[in-house]
């Protein structure tokens, strides 16, 4: 039986309340059951028993987001090692005590002991949660004493467990641009659903510290983590048979905190509630991340981003020889009459996804290839060249050579993971650690040959915004958990950039977007806007969740968006090979190719073509017209499409339809491999932005091939609009107000020629 004692209650209401009143702070209530705080916006309340919270209220709707969590143990879990894995919760300890908290914020502790273990038998967990001064959330910290001779694996904290049924509910996770879904019970705790567990590992595809549990335009919850130094977490949605739906934040620590008298988890984590969507709670985390280190320091904000990349209009992201490249990028150019910039895969001299890192010497030749760059910049053209940042062939010569297996990233048994990505040839590579010099000298090396004596501009580090746990105790660094991989990203750029400074500005890419790399990484390759292309349907759609929190701290661009089927890499196996290499697609995925081409237009991204042929200017004149007028527009409107802050989305009111959806690999080889589906989009997509001078815009974008009409609205409150303005287009000999509004939510109607592109700014007045 568990005994409780409860401290420091005599006296609370009176001592602190005109303090309270002061600051915001509204109430402090303590009945048999529950210890409860309260500021203007939230309520907590735990039970005094066992230290389970009960509720979690916004006080604005009333809704409580605390649930019964029968079976699932409280707001956290530790995973202990010794000769077996021991998960101990609230429920395992024998006493439970809560303690009122003095200071600027009301607070609670709630400390845990008593677990009745042989290995530790004086350990103690403590966790502390204190109201925020003037916001809508709460900060929790947590520490483990005594663990003994247990090995501290992982701490699940903090655990948001039984989540209410909310009407129209969503769930938002930051999964590199982020992902929304609909039906979040369906997909996480369907009856016939296999999955159980939806989660993003942090820093990497998680790219920010947070998640949104929320019903649209109404009350949600919000949970996130304040770490300024990226140490592994993940964020996840789960599912468990006592309780329907759960939420938490789950660390590693270092070392697995052996033998650790006290170990803090060294930052803590935020749970608050806010009304709206996904946006408000981008907003919420914004305005914290936003004065960190990563955004402060950001290479855009630095100004050292090369000017050839901010000026780049369009990119083509194509593959193989230099005339399937350059001469491509160079004839698009003409077209455009705006800077093309490459974006060069398979330009190295091993099979791609099976021979790297032997990138050198280029497939082509040193000669031929120098000779390909130096045309480009004949014409003004600038380029990335592929080279991955952490896969090594584990069939390679230099895999046994260079005795590479001790640099490589090893799971808890101490052994490498293969990851095998080649379908074709099913050749295994291994996964290189960030954290040893070994490695970080020979990516280096590699690149600095390709900026400085090959001519590329740039080089694309795929997988670089992506980090792993390593337990390799050789490597020098902390085992698992740990801020090591982004310490180890940072000297790897800073050498990068030493070796080839003596030709000036470089660029380097990483694929996805995370905030950690933003003082890094001159460009973020943002593919989830062609998510259709790679995911079958699933239930979650692509949302600019990390646009909306840090566009204008960084450079995004990329793109899936192509007309044909996929390229083939001649030195994969030849009786795989398509016989008709980059063979148009049907003329009906031409809208998947216009929505695409859209997406990136009202997400701010740098526009992007995949496989582009000169002759398409001929055969798919339509499709490469789009995206040229897509780019020469953005042009006119970068202060908003390239510097700008991401405005709430405004409402569209317009016609809806199914379109086809082609989904192909580049492992696809013959046609027979493409997977159609349909999905239902609206033909006119619309996004605001704020400028650096408070000015707002308007980007819109038909995917139609025939007239549209449209209502834009901008509500005056979420967009921020001025009192009283008029509209007026940009980029266009028409300069008449076409609208005005005063006082009031914006409605903008719209007759839309086909495939019509525009941006419309507000002036007040």
């Amino acid at each position: 039986m568990m005994n409780t004692r409860v401290i420091g209650w005599p006296n609370i209401i009176s001592r602190f309340c005109a303090v309270w009143l002061a600051a915001g702070w509204t109430s402090l209530s303590v009945s048999a059951d529950v210890a409860r705080i309260s500021n203007s916006w939230l309520q907590l309340g735990i039970n005094r028993a066992n230290g389970q919270l009960v509720e979690l209220v916004d006080l604005a709707s009333r809704q409580n987001f605390a649930g019964p969590a029968s079976g699932l143990g409280g707001i956290w879990q530790l995973e202990l090692m010794s000769w077996h894995l021991l998960k101990i919760s609230p429920a395992n300890a024998r006493v439970c005590q809560v303690e009122q908290l003095d200071g600027n914020a009301p607070g609670l502790r709630m400390v845990w002991s008593d677990f009745g273990l042989l290995d530790a038998p004086n350990l103690r967990v403590e966790v502390v949660a204190r109201l925020a001064q003037q916001e809508s959330c709460s900060r929790w910290t947590i520490a483990v004493d005594s663990p003994g001779q247990l090995a501290l694996a992982r701490i699940r904290f903090p655990r948001l467990l039984d989540l209410p049924s909310l009407e129209r509910e969503r769930l938002a996770l930051p999964s590199w641009a982020g992902l929304l879904t609909k039906t979040p019970r369906q997909i996480i705790s369907g009856i016939s659903n296999s999955v159980t567990r939806c989660g993003v590992d942090y820093p990497g595809q998680g790219s920010l510290q947070c998640l949104a549990f929320y019903s649209e335009d109404g009350p949600g919850l919000y949970l996130a983590c304040e770490d300024t130094a990226g140490y592994r977490k993940e964020f996840a949605a789960f599912s468990e048979p006592a309780a329907g739906l759960n939420l938490e934040a789950v660390h590693l620590p270092e070392q697995m905190a052996v033998n650790a008298h006290r170990y803090t988890l060294p930052y803590p984590a935020k749970v608050g509630v806010f009304h709206g969507d996904w946006y408000n709670a981008a907003a919420i985390y914004r305005a914290w991340a936003s004065q960190q280190r990563w955004a402060r320091e950001s290479r855009w904000q630095r100004g050292q981003v090369p000017a050839w990349v901010s000026r780049t209009a369009l990119w083509v992201w194509n593959r193989g020889s230099s005339t399937n490249v350059i001469d491509a990028a160079i004839e698009l150019q003409r077209e455009l009459n705006l800077p093309v910039s490459v974006f060069w895969h398979w330009w190295h001299g091993c099979a791609y996804d099976t021979g790297f890192p032997e990138y050198l010497p280029p497939r082509e030749g040193n000669g031929p290839f120098q000779a390909a760059f130096a045309r480009a910049h004949a014409h003004d053209v600038h380029g990335l060249v592929y080279m991955n940042q952490r896969l090594w062939g584990m069939t390679t010569a230099s895999w046994t050579n260079e005795h590479a297996v001790r640099y490589a990233v090893k799971n808890v048994d101490g052994l490498v993971a293969p990851e095998v990505y080649n379908t074709f040839t099913k050749l295994p590579c291994a996964s290189m650690c960030l954290g040893t010099e070994f490695w970080r000298a020979k990516y280096a090396g590699l690149a600095a040959e390709a900026l400085n004596r090959l001519g590329a501009d740039g080089i694309y580090m795929d997988q670089a915004c992506s980090s792993l746990a390593c337990y390799d105790t050789r490597h020098g660094h902390p085992m698992g958990g740990g801020s090591y991989w982004m310490k180890g990203f940072q000297r790897l750029e800073t050498d990068i950039r030493h070796r080839s400074a003596a030709r000036g500005q470089v660029a380097l890419a990483g694929e996805g977007c995370a905030e950690n790399w933003l003082p890094h990484l001159d460009l973020m390759l943002a593919l989830d806007l062609s998510r259709e292309r790679y995911a079958a349907p699933d239930g979650w759609e692509a949302i600019p969740f990390f646009h909306a929190v840090y566009h204008g701290y960084g450079t995004f661009y990329g793109n899936y968006s192509s007309l044909t089927f996929p390229p083939y890499d001649a030195l994969w196996p030849a009786q795989f090979a398509p016989k008709e290499p980059l063979q148009l697609l049907d003329p009906k995925f031409s809208p998947q190719f216009r929505l695409e081409q859209a997406r990136a237009f009202i997400w701010g991204q740098q526009p992007t073509i995949a496989n582009f042929m000169p002759s398409q200017l001929r055969e798919r004149p339509r499709e490469i017209g789009f995206a040229i007028q897509l780019a020469r527009t953005r042009q006119v409107a970068l202060k908003y499409l390239q510097d700008g802050a991401l405005l709430a989305p405004p409402k569209v009111l317009t016609e809806e339809e199914e379109i086809p959806m082609s989904r192909l690999s580049i492992y696809a080889g013959q046609q027979e491999a493409l997977k159609e589906s349909v999905k239902r989009v609206p033909l006119v997509l619309a996004s605001a932005w704020r400028a650096a001078d408070g000015k707002i815009g308007i980007a819109i974008a038909n995917i139609a091939d025939r007239p549209m009409s449209a209502t834009i609205i901008l509500d005056s409150t979420k967009q921020g609009l001025p009192k009283r303005g008029r509209v007026y287009p940009l980029g266009t000999p028409t300069t008449k107000s076409i609208g005005e509004f005063d006082g009031f939510n914006l409605a903008l109607k719209l007759e839309l020629a086909p495939l019509a592109v525009r941006v419309f700014e507000l002036r007040a007045e």
